[in-house]
């Protein structure tokens, strides 16, 4: 599968996507977003693949929104959009669905290795870990804009980062380091350049080896409840999906490979199920 504005690599049931237009700092088009997209989905309909890390070529990972493909278009088709809500910005099927495809996702990492700024931030923080450079810039600087952030982020940095600093960095549209955005929990982990795509990888292969089954039933899990209110309904929903992975063949080969004090082949398992 080829792409223009991405690259894909394959190993040992890893995916690596790397955003591939370095000489805009990967700043984010539709394409790429559509892109994006299509890698993951088919990463996830792979038995073969296990786990996705994300990061960018050259000195950014993802500087924000491309000014040229994404504002100016939209600006041409505001008065349509008005038409239909007035003073509503005209929706793009990806932004909507990508939320979603993350956390349905087998195990998504970001590998932070430069500006991630804006959208660039935005749609890796629903991701399951992120680890940027300690000298990567992060920044919500949508305000600097007159904008709103987007993709569910105004809920995401606050369970990240709590009330307090999910204001301070959306309303100031201040830009942090990597060291700093570790420091404030914005991501989970900041380590040297150098370090930064194996830390990534080693992350992605320890979740990725685990049954697929139950990882994707504890991100639902960790979705619908982060933040639910209702103790019994977090409980009942915990319930329901374990009375499913009982039945699943992953389970089975789990107990099977501890009854024989061996490794569990869980790749094998869900073929043979």
């Amino acid at each position: 599968m080829s792409f223009d504005t991405i690259l894909t690599e394959t190993s040992e049931g890893l995916l690596t996507i790397t955003l591939n237009r370095p000489d805009r700092l990967n700043a984010w088009t539709h394409k790429m977003g559509s892109e994006l997209g299509e890698a993951i989905a088919a990463a996830n309909a792979d038995d073969n693949i296990e786990a996705i890390v994300i990061t960018g070529a050259g000195r950014g990972f993802c500087a924000g929104a491309d000014i040229a493909d994404v504002f100016q278009a939209q600006q041409q088709e505001q008065p349509q959009a008005q038409q239909k809500d007035e003073g509503a910005a005209a929706e793009r099927p990806i932004m909507r669905n990508w939320v979603e495809l993350v956390r349905e996702s087998k195990p998504l990492v970001a590998a932070i290795n430069g500006a991630c700024i804006g959208v660039g931030l935005t749609q890796v923080l629903p991701m399951d870990y992120l680890i940027a450079s300690r000298d990567a810039k992060l920044s919500l600087r949508f305000i600097k804009m007159g904008l709103v952030p987007e993709l569910a982020s105004s809920q995401y940095v606050t369970l990240r980062c709590g009330f307090g600093m999910a204001n301070e960095l959306m309303l100031t549209g201040k830009t942090v380091s990597g060291e700093e955005a570790a420091a404030i929990r914005l991501i989970d982990r900041a380590v040297d350049a150098d370090e930064l795509l194996p830390a990534a990888r080693e992350m992605a292969k320890a979740m990725g080896n685990n049954p697929q089954s139950a990882l994707r039933a504890v991100k639902q899990l960790i979705t619908v409840n982060a933040a639910e209110a209702d103790v019994a309904v977090v409980q009942k929903r915990e319930l329901e999906a374990l009375e499913r992975c009982y039945t699943s063949p992953e389970h089975k080969e789990a107990i099977a490979a501890f009854l024989a004090k061996r490794e569990p082949d869980f790749r094998k398992a869900r073929k043979a199920g």
